[in-house]
């Protein structure tokens, strides 16, 4: 068996006047955060995790700005991903993501977001980890944006 393991992180500035999707869940606030797609750090975060555990490149070769429609699905981005690399063999053994952010308290939302993510990447939700952490009134997450970091354990 081959286990392989991917890393991946994001992050993106609130923007007054955008929906806030987490995890591809919409977070109830007056901002968003700004991006070309929806801006979903989580999916962002294990896009690249996913990508990188496989030798598969980044987000950005998956999903160009230039053919990407402004405003686009990130869950929907981690469904294809996921498709892809379960075309090729692997399978997803967990995913675990940190969500650090100063200005929301997202714990509520563990739940909607871990079933959110079981279900694009087509595994249990005992094999999703969402964390949060606040920041601690430190550098960007404090007050400026949200970061997420995101790892995964695939076997083939």
């Amino acid at each position: 068996m081959e286990l392989r393991i991917g890393f991946g992180v994001d992050r993106h500035p609130f923007k007054e006047g955008r929906k806030l999707i987490l995890a591809g869940v919409e977070v109830e606030s007056s901002f968003g955060l700004d991006g070309h797609s929806d801006a979903d750090v989580v999916c962002h975060a294990l896009i690249d995790a996913l990508l990188g555990a496989t030798c598969l490149g980044d987000i950005g070769q998956h999903f160009p700005e230039e053919t990407t429609p402004v405003g686009s699905s990130s869950i929907k981005m981690l469904e294809k991903i996921s498709r892809l690399i379960e075309k090729l063999g692997w399978k997803i053994v967990n995913v675990d993501t940190t969500v650090i952010c100063g200005k929301i308290k997202l714990s509520n939302l563990r739940e909607k977001m871990v079933q959110s993510l079981a279900a694009a990447l087509n595994v249990n939700e005992d094999q999703v980890s969402v964390k949060f952490k606040s920041g601690n009134n430190l550098g960007f997450e404090a007050k400026d944006g949200i970061s997420c970091y995101a790892i995964c354990l695939l076997s083939r």
